[in-house]
């Protein structure tokens, strides 16, 4: 199995290898400049030397505890508010139409507002984060807990599971699916917003190096920055599917093929 799953993880990066492969031929053969995007060894020479600086890991520690608190507080509440909607007819119809509305706005024009309220420091930036997590879990809950079955619940109802039997064994397990879904999408959200948020002023994250690279002209390091914050995304990510994993063991999905 251990070797399956490396099989399957070696398989993705065939695609990225191939293009950093052809595009380092390229600026090497002279057919492309690469002063606007340079090839992947000036990029692995940046990458590393920010690394052995030491100056790489204040910047990565920065950008993760900012998501991880963001994702924290937007996951829980978008938790909490899902359920508690999906329960209530009365409070889904009061809520959601403005919950609806407010998912539409852009996340830079929540920086303003943000500023004004909170400043320049790490509630802000935080506060931006829990913003981008909340919409897609409320909206992932919400879905998940008025699509079960209705049957499901009858059934429940008939062998008389107290309510909260009934959503630990009946519930929990019908919206967990869902609800890896939602997390993961606020997730992924999460870390796009950590750039605006990161734009309010920071001094040190990933996205001060997006910031420093452009004001700089440093077409690598915005790139060597870009490149961090998809493996950060990746790895955050699996940490999610796995913590999930062992819950969702009884699904026996299609996967294709």
């Amino acid at each position: 199995m251990p070797l399956r799953l490396t099989s399957r993880s070696a398989l993705g990066l065939i695609l990225p290898l191939l293009l950093a492969l052809a595009w380092e031929i390229a600026v090497r053969s002279g057919h492309a400049a690469g002063r606007l995007l340079p090839p992947p060894t000036r990029i692995w020479t940046t990458l590393s030397a920010l690394a052995r600086s030491g100056d790489l890991w204040p910047h990565v520690a920065a950008t993760a505890g900012r998501v991880g608190l963001g994702f924290g507080f937007g996951a829980g509440a978008g938790l909490v508010t899902g359920l508690a909607a999906s329960w209530s007819p009365l409070l889904r119809r009061l809520i959601d139409p403005t919950l609806q509305g407010l998912r539409a706005v852009p996340s830079l024009a929540w920086v303003p507002l943000f500023l004004l309220w909170l400043g320049i420091f790490e509630t802000a930036k935080i506060a931006l984060i829990a913003v981008g997590v909340f919409f897609p879990v409320y909206l992932g809950v919400i879905g998940a807990v008025l699509g079960i079955d209705r049957k499901i619940i009858e059934v429940g109802r008939i062998y008389r599971l107290t309510p909260l039997r009934l959503a630990r064994r009946i519930l929990l397990p019908a919206i967990l699916p869902s609800l890896l879904v939602a997390l993961r999408t606020g997730l992924g959200l999460g870390w796009m917003f950590v750039v605006a948020a990161e734009y309010m002023g920071a001094s040190e994250g990933i996205g001060y190096l997006l910031v420093d690279g452009q004001q700089l002209g440093k077409p690598d390091q915005i790139i060597a920055a870009i490149l961090v914050f998809a493996l950060l995304g990746k790895l955050a990510d699996g940490l999610l599917v796995a913590l999930f994993k062992p819950f969702l063991r009884w699904q026996d999905s299609y996967r294709g093929g």
